[in-house]
């Protein structure tokens, strides 16, 4: 639903004293769509803020009879935080119900409105309006509950794996009337769950969330391609994906300094690396060659040990039978098998 916002705006302050209406359409950006502080205004009218509070609060004393007229927009309103769980993120309440164009002359209306309260960004929560204060606590135990379920599969999900997975136990767990919808507006006003780069939700901290330095980026590149890489392929990933923050380059020999130090990650090859979490090991080709044997636990054809060993190191034939003819570490049986030495 679309009204004209400007025009409504303007009604309401149309015969307000110059300087009370001057000082409201700034506090609000009625005029150019950049709210002022009080501190600038009072500098402009060499007054102090507290006297422009006092003002504004005059401004809005002569306002508030006219908003009887103004019922059909607040009920409007209502019935879309209504939907929402009773709160809704302000930066997506704004345009949502001004359509992007309108979102200071939407603040001004919610600002007025009696059903309407705001609360300021905290460590836990962003912005956000309300229109039942008791929501916040319903909040806080969908949340608590949610987070408690992402810690336990410890993966990031689709938001409908979330609602088909979670949805009915925290409903039966909080005693919550919840849906989709509501759901959803719990998540984007928390801090504590995130929607990451690959549209999946999960803990905030998580690396595949909210990815921290080249390290997680290229996680984030392993786990969206699914197959090993050479490192400049890995940084040519996260440029194209935009994942490097202010549009900054990811050079392929940062990148290579920063896998090889961490064990998440894998050098499987030359200059390839892959996920430890897919199953490869770390250490040299013979290294891998002793692990295998060492499992077989008794000696092994050349081949099996080229097939295991290819596996789990992207390198050539010769390199593998190269490593296994080292006669310090292995040994050749009479059989042509070969074991530890």
């Amino acid at each position: 639903m679309i009204f004209n916002y400007p025009k409504i705006s303007q009604n309401l302050i149309i015969d307000l004293p110059p300087r009370v209406r001057d000082i409201v359409e700034r506090r609000f950006g009625l005029k150019n769509g950049q709210r002022e502080t009080l501190e600038a205004i009072g500098q402009d009218y060499g007054i102090t803020r507290e006297r422009v509070r006092q003002i504004e609060e005059n401004g809005f004393s002569k306002i508030k009879p006219r908003l009887a007229k103004m019922e059909n927009i607040f009920q409007y309103f209502i019935k879309e935080i209504k939907e929402n769980g009773d709160l809704k993120k302000e930066d997506i309440l704004l345009p949502y119900l001004g359509r992007k164009r309108f979102n200071v002359h939407i603040y001004f209306l919610l600002t007025l409105g009696e059903r309407f309260e705001r609360f300021n960004e905290d460590e836990d929560l962003y912005s956000l309006w309300t229109i039942d204060k008791s929501s916040l606590d319903k909040e806080e135990k969908v949340i608590d509950g949610l987070v408690e379920k992402l810690a336990e599969v410890n993966r990031p999900m689709l938001f409908d794996e979330i609602v088909d997975d979670f949805g009915e136990e925290i409903k039966e767990e909080t005693k919550i009337i919840l849906n989709p919808k509501i759901i959803l507006s719990y998540i984007e006003v928390t801090k504590k769950i995130e929607q990451g780069p690959h549209g999946l939700y999960g803990l905030t901290e998580w690396p595949e969330i909210t990815p921290r330095g080249i390290k997680d980026r290229a996680y984030l590149v392993f786990k969206k391609v699914n197959k090993p890489l050479h490192f400049s392929q890995v940084a040519e990933w996260i440029n194209n994906l935009g994942y490097n923050p202010e549009s900054r380059q990811a050079l392929p020999q940062t990148v290579h300094n920063e896998l090889i130090k961490d064990p998440r990650f894998v050098l499987v090859g030359r200059g390839m690396y892959a996920l430890k979490e897919w199953g490869y090991e770390p250490g040299l080709v013979k290294d891998i060659i002793a692990k295998i044997l060492q499992e077989n636990k008794k000696p092994i054809t050349r081949d099996e040990i080229v097939e295991q060993v290819s596996q789990q190191r992207l390198v050539k034939k010769n390199t593998i039978i190269l490593n296994l003819s080292d006669k310090k570490y292995f040994v050749k049986t009479e059989e042509g098998k070969y074991t530890l030495k």
